[in-house]
């Protein structure tokens, strides 16, 4: 921490009052008409002031007029009070979510804190909390139904990304799954960035059964372009359900294209993830949280104070005092 002049220049002028009496030319005395007063000297004498005192007093309001000069000065010098060095460390990544909305993330299979919760409740918790911890780099969300859109677009606000995610609901973006529409957003808007740190992360519970792109053909163009994609498939492999027979086990992710999925991610260079339950997506989170950033130069930032103002006001504070005092006296 240390006192620092950003002007410091401006000091250069303190010594100014002192030379400008002897650079200018003096002024010439005025000549007037005189008028002859009679008991002049009687008036004089009662109007006298010892010549001590007027002396004392225009020799403080010199010393106060300078003052003044060297305050407006010093403020002119822009006085700063600086902070300790803080560093900034940039990953760099920019990372997009892709969340399934479509009908079958309602399917009640998943397990969150002892408690059976759909899909879409268990993925909102985790890569909520996936969200919170990526400080330092840009996060977007893409949700995706029959259609693809853009909820969020790459920031570094971590809490609006979650809270979109938060408020997403099944079905808002159609009840049927376009992978293809999702990867071409989600490559459109990451090849803004530079082309080393772009991640895509996509999340799905089944089989890409609209859209005229293919998933494979929307991973060739992310391919080029340097973009990993990481694909998740979400559902668990078996789950009970109450029959005429009694309950029996079945398949819930039985649509779940696991193929395509591990083809997107080997076409991309990224891998292939299977989340039959909460604390499997958590790990693959924890995983996918082990990417190499792209390392950048370190930053400093010095916390600064402007110190102005007290010089400054203190300047202003004595110009009244002393205009008050000779408004008095007339």
């Amino acid at each position: 921490m240390m006192l620092h002049l950003a002007t410091w220049w401006a000091l250069l002028l303190l010594p100014l009052p002192l030379v400008v009496p002897y650079l200018l030319p003096r002024a010439k005395p005025l000549e007037q008409s005189a008028l002859r007063v009679p008991f002049f000297a009687r008036l004089q004498a009662i109007n006298a002031v010892p010549t001590e005192l007027t002396t004392s007093i225009k020799t403080w309001q010199s010393l106060l007029a300078y003052l003044i000069w060297i305050l407006i000065v010093i403020a002119a010098a822009g006085p700063e009070w600086l902070g300790k060095p803080v560093m900034i460390q940039q990953a760099g990544r920019n990372i997009m979510l892709a969340v399934d909305l479509s009908g079958s993330m309602e399917i009640p299979d998943m397990s969150l804190n002892g408690k059976t919760v759909n899909r879409l409740t268990m993925i909102k918790a985790v890569a909520g909390n996936f969200i919170d911890q990526r400080q330092g780099d840009r996060l977007g969300l893409v949700l995706f139904g029959s259609q693809a859109y853009l909820q969020t677009p790459l920031t570094f606000d971590r809490k609006t990304v979650h809270q979109m995610l938060s408020d997403a609901t099944i079905g808002l973006a159609g009840q049927m799954t376009d992978i293809g529409d999702a990867i071409g957003l989600s490559v459109k808007r990451l090849m803004q960035y530079p082309a080393k740190s772009r991640v895509l992360v996509l999340l799905t519970d089944g089989a890409s059964n609209t859209g005229f792109v293919s998933p494979t053909d929307a991973a060739a163009m992310a391919a080029k372009q340097g973009i990993q994609i990481y694909t998740i498939g979400i559902g668990s492999d078996k789950a009970i359900v109450q029959t005429f027979w009694g309950p029996q086990y079945v398949n819930p992710s039985a649509d779940l294209d696991e193929g395509t999925l591990k083809q997107i991610a080997s076409i991309t260079g990224g891998q292939y993830f299977r989340a039959r339950d909460s604390e499997a997506l958590k790990q693959i989170y924890e995983q996918i949280n082990k990417l190499q950033p792209i390392s950048a130069d370190k930053q400093y930032f010095r916390p600064v104070k402007e110190l102005y103002p007290w010089p400054l006001g203190l300047a202003l504070l004595l110009s009244a005092l002393v205009v008050t005092g000779r408004l008095n006296k007339k």
